[in-house]
């Protein structure tokens, strides 16, 4: 059996794209672990605006200025693939308290699953709480590149205007 890693902790998600609220919370969480695993997750059920390779890297540029994190993929359950990483430690972001309820929800059923890997709640920065996939692609669709960078690193900005705005209207 593999030796678990007691200062490595994993953060799971899909980074559909990856938003300022998800940094605040990398960037916090990097400060607490000696080593960060960011593990991009694959959601069949869900169509993804950008691909798994591209997610990585634009999580991996956003990143690039924080030297214990790793950026890896993953399909299946999120505490398996915390296992597979030798961490014992999930980190999770909450924006709300409905996010809180839903992840508490989750954290009951990772524990009866692989009781022991521990999860870990922090909370998004107050300025980032309002930020979703969902309204980023909206803004993405609608607004500029200045409006964007209020919500996602300059290199998401970027990537998203390439992949949402038809050329001939820029």
């Amino acid at each position: 059996m593999a030796k678990v890693d007691p200062r490595a902790a994993v953060y799971t998600g899909s980074f559909d794209p990856i938003t300022l609220g998800h940094l605040n919370v990398i960037q916090r969480c990097s400060r607490l672990v000696d080593r960060l695993i960011v593990g991009i997750g694959v959601n069949i059920e869900k169509e993804a605006l950008f691909s798994v390779e591209d997610r990585m890297d634009l999580v991996r540029q956003s990143t690039a200025e924080l030297k214990n994190i790793e950026v890896l993929a993953f399909d299946g359950l999120a505490v398996e693939f915390v296992k597979q990483c030798q961490a014992r430690v999930m980190v999770r972001g909450v924006r709300s308290l409905s996010d809180m309820e839903a992840e508490f929800t989750m954290s009951l059923a990772n524990r009866k699953l692989a009781p022991d890997i521990e999860t870990i709640f922090l909370m998004s920065g107050e300025e980032y709480a309002h930020i979703s996939s969902s309204l980023i692609k909206q803004i993405a669709a609608l607004g500029g590149r200045e409006e964007l960078e209020r919500f996602v690193p300059p290199v998401v900005a970027e990537a998203l205007r390439e992949r949402l705005i038809d050329p001939s209207d820029q």
